[in-house]
């Protein structure tokens, strides 16, 4: 075993892992654990002796819960620049997850949000466990669902992308490979074999189906959906041009599951709001590189605002649990400021090598 403490590299013969090694954060990422991470993607993806790649969470509580959102609280009277570097790093980490050119296997035994969803979903096969708890709650906190929500959001079926975009709605196993986000349910009782498994697979041109009979063979049934159950008042509600349309469509509706999402989208912050509900219409028609340099113009934006340290302030710093946003409804948030949010920022543009 070698690497940083905070996240472990192992090789399993043909097999390659990494391990976020921080389970007292709920293996939150840092800008150091980005840098380990990178550098070893690019090896592992040009090394002919590495079949596939596992990636997983130290821990039984979490695979990883996000960013570590106090460094940002940390810098909020220093460097903008570091924090700036922290969004970019990131996401070109998570291209390398999209573009990797072997078997992915991201195991989401647990928590996994924010940043933890960047080094998961992207990945070629993602498998969820009993303990598996699938969200983006960016707009709670005064951001926006990042980290390839852009992408993969509004790729989801009708309109489960945008309802989990704005209302951060907290997913099981089921839910999870209903809407396609996961591939695969294992009882975490049966990762190791799985690991083991994965072990003996070769280093060929065969690999793919190799890791592919294995993630089958080992898949069972993690029973009903609840989203499903809730599918076709998603998919009304929030085909809509306009946040202030889907609210409205949540109080025409009247039943018990759309109280609980007015109740979740009047938690958050306004301005998040807004800049999610127009991220995810315009990814839609972007390719992945582009949806992430949009996002980084975004980061940059939300930085150099209030709601996203407040969101912090409130839920990891304070943790009273209420923000005070700026503005504090949706009918104060100006057009103009989600505009310019979209247009180019201090910080130079994301590019990709």
């Amino acid at each position: 075993m070698t690497g940083a403490q905070e996240i472990l590299f192992e090789r399993r013969g043909a097999l390659a892992v990494a391990t976020l090694n921080r389970p007292g954060a709920l293996n939150a990422l840092t800008l150091g654990m980005i840098r380990e991470f990178g550098p070893r993607l690019r090896d592992w993806a040009e090394d002919p002796s590495v079949a596939a790649v596992v990636v997983k969470g130290a821990g039984e509580r979490a695979f990883c819960a996000g960013g570590d959102l106090r460094a940002f609280w940390d810098s909020r009277q220093g460097d903008r620049l570091q924090a700036g570097a922290f969004f970019r790093e990131e996401y070109r980490l998570d291209r390398q997850v999209f573009r990797f050119p072997k078997p992915y296997i991201a195991v989401i035994d647990g928590i996994a949000m924010g940043g933890g969803v960047g080094v998961s979903v992207h990945g070629r096969h993602r498998v969820a466990t009993e303990r598996t708890r699938f969200a983006m709650p960016e707009t709670g906190i005064g951001l926006f669902p990042d980290v390839g929500g852009s992408y993969f959001l509004p790729r989801l079926p009708g309109e489960l992308g945008l309802y989990l975009g704005l209302a951060g709605r907290r997913l099981e196993a089921a839910d999870c490979l209903y809407c396609g986000i996961a591939t695969h349910y294992v009882e975490s009782a049966a990762l190791a074999a799985l690991e083991s498994a994965l072990a003996e697979i070769s280093p060929t041109e065969t690999a793919d189906a190799a890791v592919s009979e294995i993630l089958d063979r080992a898949s069972c049934d993690p029973g009903p959906s609840d989203l499903a159950a809730d599918r076709e008042a998603i998919d009304r509600c929030f085909a809509r041009d306009s946040v202030e349309d889907i609210v409205a469509a949540l109080e025409a509706e009247g039943t018990d599951w759309s109280r609980r999402t007015l109740e979740r989208l009047q938690a958050c912050s306004p301005t998040s709001l807004k800049l999610a509900f127009r991220q995810i219409r315009l990814g839609a028609g972007m390719d992945f590189e582009a949806a992430m340099a949009m996002e980084f113009r975004l980061s940059q934006a939300c930085l150099a605002g209030h709601d996203f340290l407040e969101g912090i302030r409130a839920v990891v710093i304070d943790k009273d649990m209420a923000p005070v946003w700026d503005p504090a409804s949706l009918a104060e948030v100006d057009e103009a400021v989600v505009a310019a949010s979209f247009e180019a920022q201090p910080l130079p543009d994301l590019t990709f090598d």
